[in-house]
């Protein structure tokens, strides 16, 4: 089971429209949007394969994630399997020391429990290339090209080694889109940012480059 579970992002509803051009692809995939109780209806340690986050603990009017609900995340990855994190979802679960400790590059909310300045996200036009880099994945990801306005994810706070795979360079500066890093068990981490409106989360690139990525950590 790949378990996709997400937030509707303040009704741009990201990763619903990411799971509606996927889900055709990965029949044992389960979405949840706003319900956080799914974490704690399955045996996400024994029963998932794969988990897929786009939410933002304590946004859009939702509770945090339970410590239970937490907890069984945090079981999930001690058995050493991978993580998908899409948009903010480096924030998943950020009241939790552990699991900001973990993440790779981490979206920094206001007010944060570490004392960290927030990151934010500034709107324009922008290009997300492939990094200069040796991985088996930079021949499979592809350039995408955004000719609206978006959010870029830009000023997050490294917390673990990551490898960039794909960038973007705007008028503040060039900030990581793509990145892989390791739990402390082991398993992958992917924080996959670009995409918060439905023209960004629904092109055919990014959504190619998802399904790289699924294929990659599954």
């Amino acid at each position: 089971m790949k378990l996709f579970v997400a937030d509707d992002h303040y009704k741009a509803f990201p990763g619903r429209n990411q799971y509606e051009c996927i889900s055709g692809t990965y029949s044992d995939m389960i979405f949840r949007e706003n319900d956080w109780s799914v974490f704690t209806e399955f045996d996400l340690a024994k029963e998932c394969d794969l988990l897929i986050l786009n939410m933002i603990a304590d946004t859009c009017g939702l509770p945090v994630p339970t410590p239970e609900q937490a907890e069984a995340v945090k079981r999930y990855l001690e058995t050493g399997k991978n993580l998908l994190l899409l948009h903010g979802a480096s924030s998943a679960f950020w009241p939790y020391e552990w699991y900001r400790k973990l993440v790779g590059i981490r979206w920094v909310r206001g007010k944060d429990p570490d004392g960290v300045e927030a990151s934010f996200h500034p709107k324009e036009p922008y290009c997300v290339k492939v990094a200069k880099v040796r991985h088996e994945l930079a021949e499979k990801l592809v350039e995408m090209d955004f000719t609206i306005e978006d959010e870029i994810y830009c000023s997050l706070e490294q917390v673990t080694p990551i490898t960039t795979l794909m960038e973007t360079t705007i008028s503040l500066g060039t900030s990581p889109q793509c990145t892989e890093s390791f739990t402390p068990w082991g398993g992958k981490v992917i924080n996959f940012l670009p995409g918060h409106r439905c023209e960004v989360t629904r092109d055919e690139r990014l959504i190619a480059n998802l399904k790289t990525l699924i294929d990659y950590l599954s």
